[in-house]
């Protein structure tokens, strides 16, 4: 539970939301959006689950049991990586960062590795790569009590960077160490975001620190409608067993199809040669007028057949009500769906933008329709 909860004007999420145990907003939700797309913000993401791996072999076994090229990471410098089962399915996400000699791995909270070996086999992140380790010169911890994540939102962020005397480089997934963490760039939510790392003893001082120098305290609402509005998947809200890379844009960005050598790499290779994954995580722009809105795991139906489910669902500070959905690939873009069930079905269109161009269609005019 993060301290910030006690502070005020903190308001927590609602039982049943995954984002338990930080701040979900401070009182004016979309105003927190509009702060952090064209000033800055500053979210509480503690709840965030970190590993640290240190030993001479730490990259060449890493390298061995994730999805991503990390071989020659270099210290200073991060990527996203996956774990899959032997089929290819997608069992955990994670952000890594190179830094101080030692590898470290932050995923949602909860992260698991259930399908990734047999059944009865281990259950968290942590026990997986235990399992995996045999005699490579690798030590592995769970620093989740000593590290705390903190993300910057917004155009300047930058600003906020150089008043906290925090120099990081501009490319993506550039790592600086801090005394006691490091601080990440980031490719998403938005243009402009920095994960901070840093002791959870001071997690307090570190939020003073930030809005002291010009950051609006936002909540996991702000974070999360940025994130569905940059197309980025949250696992086991956005995914389901069945979800390859492929079809929620983590090929290239967190699974490499060049390199072998590790669990589900034949799907993935075959699957990107191919070029025609099942499913497509598209936006949805969903009909706000019935005050109703579907939930994750609901389906989407064309007419009576359900041709996909629906994933996080945000109320954005301009797009208005909108959410992931992973859809057979056949769906018309141009389709007038239905997302949800029981009492909380409302209508939906897919953001052409949100598709490949191949796929598009007339997609367009009927998002209009829905955003009019």
């Amino acid at each position: 539970m993060s301290p910030l909860l006690e502070a005020p004007g903190a308001v927590a999420a609602p039982d049943g939301n995954p984002e338990q145990g930080v701040p979900w907003h401070w009182g004016d939700p979309f105003a927190e959006q509009r702060t952090a797309t064209r000033g800055v913000a500053v979210v509480d993401r503690s709840h965030r689950e970190v590993l640290k791996v240190a030993g001479p072999e730490r990259l060449s076994w890493l390298h061995l049991v994730i999805s991503q090229h990390v071989t020659e990471l270099a210290e200073g410098s991060g990527t996203e990586a996956l774990v899959l089962d032997s089929q290819g399915h997608i069992d955990t996400h994670m952000v890594l960062a190179h830094v101080g000699e030692a590898v470290y791995l932050d995923s949602d909270p909860g992260a698991k590795a259930t399908s990734a070996l047999p059944k009865g086999g281990p259950q968290t992140l942590r026990e997986y790569l235990e399992a995996m380790k045999f005699w490579s010169k690798v030590e592995i911890s769970d620093v989740t009590g000593e590290l705390a994540v903190l993300t910057l939102l917004g155009p300047e962020t930058d600003r906020v960077l150089s008043a906290l005397d925090i120099s990081l480089g501009a490319e993506p997934y550039a790592v600086s160490p801090l005394e006691g963490g490091f601080a990440r760039r980031m490719p998403w939510p938005g243009r402009s975001s920095v994960d901070l790392v840093v002791p959870r003893a001071e997690l307090a001082g570190w939020w003073r620190r930030i809005t002291d120098a010009g950051a609006r305290p936002a909540g996991s609402w702000a974070f999360d409608a940025l994130r569905v509005e940059s197309l980025r998947p949250r696992m086991g809200v956005d995914t389901d067993e069945r979800t390859i890379p492929h079809e929620v844009g983590w090929i290239g960005s967190a699974a490499h199809v060049a390199k072998g050598c590790y669990r589900g790499q034949e799907t993935v290779a075959k699957v990107f040669n191919v070029g025609r994954p099942p499913r497509l995580m598209v936006l949805l722009h969903l009909d706000g007028s019935p005050e109703v809105y579907p939930e994750t795991g609901d389906p989407v139906r064309l007419g009576e057949r359900v041709v996909g489910r629906v994933g996080s669902v945000a109320q954005h500070h301009e797009l208005g009500p909108v959410a992931l959905a992973l859809l057979k690939r056949s769906t018309p873009m141009e389709a007038e769906l239905l997302a949800g069930d029981e009492d909380r079905v409302v209508q939906a269109a897919i953001d052409p933008d949100s598709v490949p161009v191949e796929h598009v269609g007339a997609g367009r005019e009927a998002a209009a329709r829905l955003r009019g």
